[in-house]
């Protein structure tokens, strides 16, 4: 009778260790992706955003699942921390899965909260500091 019991428990732990362990990887699974484009990656709303900075702003690019998703269903705005600068552009498709947002400047220090809306008219907050 002992031994049914503590072979119960063993196996109630075992199962609850196993049960968490498979939370843990899928959680991993949508976490924030490895840069592909040199940026910053954050996630929200199941989605990945990578912000880069370019020449004339920066870019946002759309992540769904590990598939590129298609940024021309997507809008939005960002505001640019610059220290006590402050700057505002709208985000606009430019082609596969990135958005873009012109004359904003981005180097290190600065913080970007992104007004994201999605193709379902959800709007998504990312918020990024760049290193």
């Amino acid at each position: 009778m002992i031994m049914k019991k503590h072979f119960s428990q063993l196996m109630t732990a075992a199962a609850i260790v196993m049960a968490s362990l498979a939370g843990t990887s899928a959680a991993m699974a949508h976490g924030a992706a490895e840069p592909a484009h040199g940026g910053v990656v954050q996630t929200a709303s199941d989605l990945s955003f990578e912000l880069v900075a370019t020449g004339d702003g920066a870019a946002i690019y759309i992540v769904n699942h590990d598939e590129d998703a298609d940024a021309s269903k997507f809008g939005g705005k960002v505001t640019v921390l610059n220290g006590t600068e402050k700057t505002e552009a709208p985000l606009a498709s430019a082609g596969g899965n990135k958005l873009e947002a012109k004359g904003v400047k981005v180097v290190k220090g600065t913080k970007v909260v992104a007004l994201i809306t999605t193709h379902s008219k959800k709007t998504v907050t990312v918020r990024f500091t760049v290193k």
